[in-house]
């Protein structure tokens, strides 16, 4: 794969050959010998280009040179396809008769692109992910999967009677001091999964496991690999709604990647203040990147909305773990999701915290002198949330106007 940093080439040749330029942002990707994929007659342009995108791994190596060629010039996306201009075809007609799949597809192929100076989540580490792994641990070409299987652990509107078809990534790009699924989060324990099998593996949860949805969890380090599978899965009959289940720590550029593809986002508002997810998450920005990030997400699906037996079928729903001693944050989040969402987001306020990962451990040094008890880690935090700490984030969110939340309701059905 040829990239090119800070370029915008329009019109190239390759040795002379006519080549599809595709140039997004910052990189391109380009193909020699291709001068008939200007709708040559009695082909489909649509099936021209699904090969060059399944055959993106020959891509040349070679450098772009200047030349007099013109082109039409296709918008994808944040970027543009380029195709040499020949017959009389022009971009109005070409970008009707190109599939808008195939057109993602292409884009998509090239924030692999970005994989190679890995800008993706909001940690920006900057490596190769080709050559070696940042701080989510995990490379480009593959995603790592712990566990696939229907999963029973979810709101009553995700699971539903059959499950939701929950793909477990290893690895995240955060590093919560109290995780929960810290051995499959903090490591690289699993297999390892093209996209094109990653899709296979959706259709089996759907036509075998019968699940209502197709659940990504900690999907953020991972999204090119998870939107390729998604448009593959799509055409070989995946039809069930896909949920990005997330630490809402994730970059806008992802989420944009994402447009059009997730149905559910289903973000864990985890912290409030700046020091907290220092602190307790290891990220310093997270608080101010998971709010832009919660924002953008409700742009693309709104607010939820069910089928008729009370499955989520499009929408955002915002979890909130309440934690010990923090119920503050939790207040202040509520606050927030009421005035800068909406009162009709769907919340589920989680009171199941339990000291884990590193919460409660022996600090790291010399052992304390015999008959002085040891110092544990986050000591603060080590216990479970009370009562009282959730009914006032609960009372919080109720008073700032919000009313949908995933709780047994008082009529004995769903809350929709």
């Amino acid at each position: 794969m040829f990239v090119a940093l800070n370029t915008a080439v329009e019109e190239a040749t390759m040795d002379g050959c006519d080549v599809v330029g595709i140039n997004l942002e910052h990189y391109e990707l380009c193909h020699p010998n291709l001068s008939g994929y200007c709708l040559p007659s009695g082909n489909s342009v649509s099936s021209h280009l699904s090969n060059l995108a399944i055959s993106h791994g020959q891509f040349s190596h070679r450098k772009l040179a200047q030349s007099a060629t013109e082109y039409v010039d296709l918008e994808i996306c944040s970027g543009r396809l380029l195709l040499p201009q020949e017959q009389g075809y022009n971009a109005g007609l070409l970008q009707e008769q190109v599939d808008s799949f195939t057109l993602r597809r292409l884009s998509l192929l090239m924030t692999h692109a970005h994989l190679r100076h890995c800008n993706l989540c909001p940690r920006l580490c900057g490596v190769n992910r080709y050559e070696r792994s940042g701080f989510c641990l995990i490379g480009a070409e593959t995603v790592k999967v712990n566990v696939i299987s229907p999963h029973f652990g979810e709101e009553p509107c995700i699971q539903g009677h059959n499950g939701s078809g929950s793909v477990f990534f290893s690895g995240c790009n955060l590093r919560c001091v109290f995780c929960q699924n810290h051995d499959i989060a903090h490591q690289r324990k699993g297999f390892d999964l093209t996209p094109e099998e990653l899709a296979d593996w959706m259709i089996k949860l759907q036509d075998v496991g019968e699940v209502h949805n197709i659940n990504f969890v900690t999907p953020e380090h991972v999204v090119p690999q998870v939107a390729l599978a998604i448009l593959r899965g799509r055409e070989i009959g995946l039809k069930v709604p896909i949920i990005y289940n997330t630490s809402a720590f994730d970059s806008l550029d992802s989420l944009e990647l994402m447009d059009g593809l997730v149905d559910v986002y289903l973000p864990d508002l985890k912290t409030w203040h700046k020091e907290t997810g220092k602190r307790l998450l290891k990220a310093v920005n997270y608080t101010e990147t998971a709010l832009e990030s919660i924002k953008a997400m409700y742009k693309q699906v709104g607010d939820l909305i069910f089928t008729g037996d009370g499955i989520a079928k499009k929408g955002l729903l915002v979890r909130h773990l309440v934690m010990p001693g923090k119920e503050d944050e939790g207040v202040a989040i509520m606050k927030w999701l009421a005035q800068s969402i909406s009162k009709d987001t769907f919340v589920n306020i989680m009171e199941q915290y339990h000291p884990d990962a590193h919460v409660g451990k022996k600090k790291r040094g010399p052992s304390q002198p015999r008959g002085m008890s040891e110092d544990l880690r986050y000591a603060d935090i080590n216990r479970a949330v009370t009562a009282d700490e959730v009914g006032a984030v609960t009372k919080a969110a109720r008073e700032a106007g919000l009313w949908r939340f995933a709780e047994a309701a008082k009529h004995g059905g769903f809350n929709l």
